[in-house]
């Protein structure tokens, strides 16, 4: 397994590299560029230097002045050092936006996944449990619904019917205009209220996939010959479906587990951009749209180190979940 791991690790370095440097080329392609404007909103100012000047000066910061393999490298040796630079957009080091916003993006992400977790793979095993029956198709259809629904519009039907019509929560924010004059534990509960439709949208939008995929490899593992031994053995149902068909049920599940890992962290652009929560993926849309190129490369390595390691995370659970599969 450490053969195993350390093989794996040196391959996704390699990978990676290659994916900096194809993002950093296309980074320096795009025809925009926000230095060009922030030199000329110096130079307007009184007793300035000229355009020409702070352009130049601003190239050479950001490594701009020179070719793209030069600069890729020396944008490396800043990335390996933990200097992703200053954000045009936001004037402060990328490192320390990130570390502001993370978290509200994780949290978001993190209720919303056990919440999927703990409803999509319980009704997806009733379902199979229960194949054509009246129970099988309320949940096909609820499934269905999920999965058809565009984020943007189910949000747009929540704001609409909680907020505008009942009046329960805000449209948008991740606290309320009275949060400074809350006590701490008011406070949590402001955010909390400000994260419930949130978390509902990620939650519903998400839960149908899921259902779907677990109802369909259920149904796989109940017409196992092992299973009708099973059966045939005078095993209780319960013990049959929990133990024997669950756990290999399980397997095909871990792929999609292992591939949520990078949804944890890189937020939900839609849904943040949407309700306005200040998370990774409002932030981030935010810094594209305006051009910031040091937070944009910044947030494209962090979500291919995340699609790595969810990779790599997902072949690990394979051996757990099941014990015929060893690396050799």
């Amino acid at each position: 397994m450490w053969k195993f791991l350390v093989k794996r690790l040196c391959l996704s370095v390699v990978i990676l590299f290659f994916v900096a440097l194809i993002v950093y080329t296309i980074m320096r392609c795009i025809p925009t560029s926000y230095i060009e404007r922030l030199a000329r909103e110096r130079a307007s100012l009184p007793g300035s230097k000229s355009y020409l000047e702070w352009l130049a000066q601003l190239e050479a910061i950001y490594h701009m002045d020179v070719g793209i393999p030069k600069g890729f490298i020396l944008w490396l040796g800043d990335a390996l050092h933990g200097n992703f630079g200053d954000s045009w957009y936001y004037n402060v080091p990328v490192m320390e936006k990130f570390k502001s916003v993370i978290w509200d993006s994780f949290y978001l992400s993190a209720i919303s996944f056990v919440l999927e977790i703990v409803i999509a793979i319980p009704l997806g095993i009733l379902s199979a449990r229960k194949q054509y029956s009246k129970t099988d198709y309320t949940i096909t259809v609820i499934a269905l619904i999920g999965i058809s629904l565009p984020t943007f519009f189910f949000a747009t039907l929540l704001k609409l019917g909680f907020s505008i019509k009942l009046g329960w929560f805000d449209l948008y924010g991740k606290v309320g205009r009275y949060y400074n004059q809350l006590s701490s534990v008011g406070q949590f509960f402001d955010v909390v209220r400000h994260f419930v439709l949130p978390v509902l949208t990620l939650t519903i939008v998400s839960i149908g996939f899921m259902m779907r995929y677990t109802r369909t490899n259920m149904l796989e593992v109940l017409n196992s010959d092992y299973i009708r031994t099973a059966r045939a053995k005078g095993l209780s149902e319960s013990r049959v479906i929990n133990y024997h068909a669950f756990r290999n049920t399980l397997i095909p599940i871990v792929t999609l587990v292992g591939g949520t890992l990078p949804g944890l962290f890189s937020g939900a652009m839609i849904t943040e951009t949407l309700f306005q929560i200040p998370g990774i993926g409002w932030t981030s849309y935010q810094a594209m749209v305006s051009g910031d190129i040091p937070f944009s490369m910044f947030y494209m390595i962090f979500m291919a180190v995340l699609t790595l390691l969810g990779t790599l995370l997902s072949d690990i659970l394979y051996a757990v979940v099941d014990p015929r599969v060893r690396v050799n």
